[in-house]
């Protein structure tokens, strides 16, 4: 991948419908949960050791996946991701994010693997990220990064928007946690590398947290709200 076209897909003004998720802030903050710039970077922490190793493994399989010759059973492995998002409402918000980034991806950097992995439906969204990156031209160390520093670009920007925190004081939060992520990517793309070398999905990480998973469920559920999820 060349640098433009890494910057391009970690810009959150690529129109992939990102902005409309806040990844559980809105619900935490309506709670009272993630109030100051602490809470937010508490909150980080949680999601980096709950959801961050799984992301980070998907796309990092999705990306060697869709650089293989083989054909590939996207559903199989588009079901291995459902088996680890127990909310329906969490599922659904990653489906939604999936979709809108693959739509904009073909358009962007089309590939044969990214019309087949269309036509599996609306896969989740770190899969077709990975699937992305390899359309980009770039591996799957990249497309782990690229997953988690939207799993953190993504709450960041909402407790701006929802709480009108200091941006730099949470451009500094977000800082501090990306290193802590860009420590998991080696663990996770050796994980994906064995789940696609044995074709098996169930060796990808199943690491979570209840709590993301419930509050997803109550926003959902929630009349009035400023993002999607």
């Amino acid at each position: 991948m060349t640098l433009l076209s890494s910057l391009l897909l970690a810009d959150s003004r690529l129109p992939t419908g990102g902005h409309a998720h806040s990844g559980g802030v809105e619900a935490a903050v309506e709670r009272g949960l993630v109030r100051t710039e602490a809470d937010l970077a508490l909150f980080l922490a949680g999601r980096l050791r709950g959801a961050g190793p799984v992301v980070a493994a998907v796309a990092a399989a999705g990306c060697l996946l869709a650089a293989g010759t083989a054909p590939v059973d996207w559903g199989r492995w588009d079901g291995a991701v459902s088996a680890r998002i127990p909310s329906a409402a969490a599922r659904e918000a990653s489906r939604a994010q999936g979709t809108a980034l693959l739509r904009t991806a073909c358009r962007v950097w089309p590939a044969a693997a990214l019309e087949t992995l269309g036509r599996a439906g609306r896969p989740h969204h770190p899969l077709v990220l990975g699937a992305v990156v390899t359309a980009a031209g770039d591996g799957a160390d990249a497309a782990a990064a690229l997953a988690l520093h939207h799993l953190l670009g993504g709450a960041c920007a909402a407790a701006v928007r929802l709480l009108g925190l200091d941006p730099i004081a949470v451009a500094a939060v977000q800082a501090c946690a990306s290193r802590l992520a860009e420590r998991a990517v080696p663990a996770a793309v050796r994980a994906a590398r064995e789940a696609v070398a044995q074709q098996d999905p169930r060796l990808l990480p199943s690491t979570g947290t209840p709590l993301p998973e419930l509050l997803a469920e109550l926003h959902a559920r929630t009349e009035v709200t400023l993002f999607a999820s």
